[in-house]
């Protein structure tokens, strides 16, 4: 969840597959991160908790895949894998990088803004003195609408992005992604009542939907490989900022007439900048020769586009030969591996057969079990507990969501750090042990430890610590990582599907759950399954730190 941008050398980012491995060295392994989650609402719990992890997206590199493979003349550092192979690591610029980071990634702060700002804005919308409307007395229903129309978008959002992303491109579902952000921030602020505002809180979810898919696509597929994962990681920071700048944004507009149209007005010049920006990008050398060898266009034509598009990614001359010679390399490569058109697009259902059902068991199992084990939850219990602790009864939802806000950015440092280090598993199996080993704590709080608040606030903090460190970025990373070239878009889109619905799920259940258990059970049935899900990654889920995309899918899937 973090952010920063910059180039590597050459194309490290294109790997080639295990079948050539004879011509060409194997090149960094890929990192890939979705997002996290942020904290929600906590005014809202229930419904703002659903928004936590899309990560996206996002996660989400289509053409991770493809490689583009550098020449052995280039200038290299060699290093091994975690698989014990060499792998050559060239030199690289951060500036050539950063505006392809930098942009994308700012579909992520959007959607970490709205989760902020609708905090805010939902106390400004119902307050007779300050809401400047005639409709400020909102039901339950219709403010649990306002509160959740982005995620109902996001929802949409994640199944219609499902058969086009191919056909869209990712440069082209960001400026989409970003005129949505863009008229659904400004159909909400400037609403003449609830109708309208609903219709923006929905255009603004769609908006969601497409960059949480769109943007781990493009960053990974056009950063340099060695540090993607990083990049990808990266991205989630932006997240939590956008949550942050939410509730900072909410804190000068709370006493202003009509301050919520301000809050959720604030996005639009962000969506702007980010429309502007990502229109100055070029597309995927990826896509462009993922389509020309699929038949969807001219391969001479996207060839020379993804050299030019390539070569401005790496700061070269539009005529470079080195971007030539990798692009010749990769469209080698991509001809051999997928010998006809039918076996270089997948077909709509392929992702439920083979090893795309094995990979989206992986990918799948990982978002679902990172919505069931109970962070709504937690966060809805967290202004109470850290009440119990001496905070004054002033200090709850806002501050505490930024105290809490604050900690998850600085966990998720950590895992951006470690992550290429230590591996994917072990900061899964170590953050989901502290996840588990946390609930049952605030089980036993609420059972017959009462007596010790820090226990809870332990407790508390343990479990958004080891969230942010495992299932937070981690699963987005491996989602990214593990679907096949041919069915990664879909995939990926199945995987930001599976998110929104379970945790939409969660958040519908959270009621009638708390008052059927009571907080001491609830707690006690999340780390069951968050038991079950450390079971479930020991077992099932794959190390794929030093591992090329074509390896993952050579060794790993098959």
């Amino acid at each position: 969840m973090a952010l920063t941008a910059s180039t590597r050398p050459l194309l490290n980012d294109f790997n080639l597959p295990s079948h050539s491995k004879n011509r060409d060295p194997p090149i960094l392994r890929s990192h890939r991160t979705h997002f996290s989650n942020p904290s929600y609402l906590l005014s809202f719990p229930q419904i703002s908790s659903s928004f936590s992890q899309i990560n996206t997206q996002s996660r989400c590199p289509l053409f991770k895949s493809m490689p583009l493979v550098p020449s052995r003349k280039l200038n290299s550092k060699v290093r091994a894998t975690a698989a014990g192979e060499e792998a050559y690591q060239e030199d690289f610029s951060w500036s050539s990088v950063i505006l392809p980071f930098v942009f994308p990634a700012l579909g992520g702060l959007l959607f970490g803004y709205d989760i902020g700002a609708t905090s805010g804005a939902t106390l400004s919308l119902q307050s007779a003195e300050l809401s400047g409307t005639t409709w400020f007395n909102l039901s339950a229903v219709q403010l649990g609408l306002v509160v959740s129309g982005s995620l109902y978008g996001a929802l949409f959002g994640s199944i219609l992005v499902y058969p086009i992303a191919d056909f869209l491109g990712r440069k082209r579902e960001l400026l989409l992604a970003a005129l949505l952000y863009l008229v659904g921030g400004s159909v909400t602020a400037y609403a003449p009542g609830l109708g309208v505002l609903l219709l923006g809180r929905v255009l603004y979810g769609l908006g969601i939907g497409l960059a949480m898919h769109g943007a781990p696509l493009y960053i990974a597929e056009t950063c340099p490989s060695q540090i993607r994962g990083t990049l990808i990681s990266l991205k989630e920071l932006f997240i939590v900022l956008g949550i942050l700048l939410g509730y900072f944004v909410g804190s000068f507009q709370i006493d202003a007439i009509g301050g919520w149209r301000y809050m959720f007005g604030f996005s639009a010049p962000v969506a702007l900048l980010m429309g502007l920006g990502v229109w100055g990008l070029p597309q995927s050398p990826r896509w462009l020769l993922l389509r020309a060898v699929q038949g969807k266009a001219s391969l001479q034509e996207y060839k020379e586009q993804a050299i030019v598009a390539l070569s401005k990614l790496r700061g070269r001359p539009s005529d470079d030969k080195v971007s030539e010679k990798q692009i010749e390399d990769t469209l080698v490569s991509l001809k051999s591996t997928y010998g006809s058109v039918e076996e270089s697009e997948g077909s709509i259902f392929e992702v439920f057969q083979g090893t795309s059902l094995k990979a989206f068991v992986i990918g799948g199992g990982l978002v679902l079990f990172q919505q069931i084990t109970g962070q709504p939850s937690v966060l809805y219990y967290a202004g109470q507990i850290l009440q119990t602790a001496g905070f004054s009864a002033a200090a709850d939802a806002t501050r505490v969501s930024v105290i809490i806000g604050v900690f998850k950015l600085l966990m998720t440092s950590i895992a951006i750090l470690k992550v290429d280090d230590l591996g994917r598993k072990p900061l899964l199996i170590g953050g989901i042990s502290g996840i588990t080993l946390s609930l049952f704590l605030l089980s036993a709080y609420y059972k017959f430890l009462g007596g010790f608040p820090l226990v809870a606030v332990g407790a508390l903090l343990l479990y958004v610590g080891c969230y942010q460190i495992s299932f937070g970025p981690i699963s987005w990373l491996m989602v990214s990582e593990i679907f096949p070239l041919r069915t990664r878009g879909k995939g990926i889109s199945l995987a930001v599907l599976t998110n929104f619905g379970s945790n939409a799920l969660v958040t519908f259940a959270f009621s009638p759950l708390k008052e059927l258990l009571g907080a001491e059970n609830l707690f006690l049935l999340f780390g069951a399954i968050a038991l079950l899900s450390l079971g479930f990654v020991l077992l099932y889920v794959p190390e794929t730190k030093g591992l090329t995309l074509e390896e993952i899918e050579n060794k790993i899937l098959k």
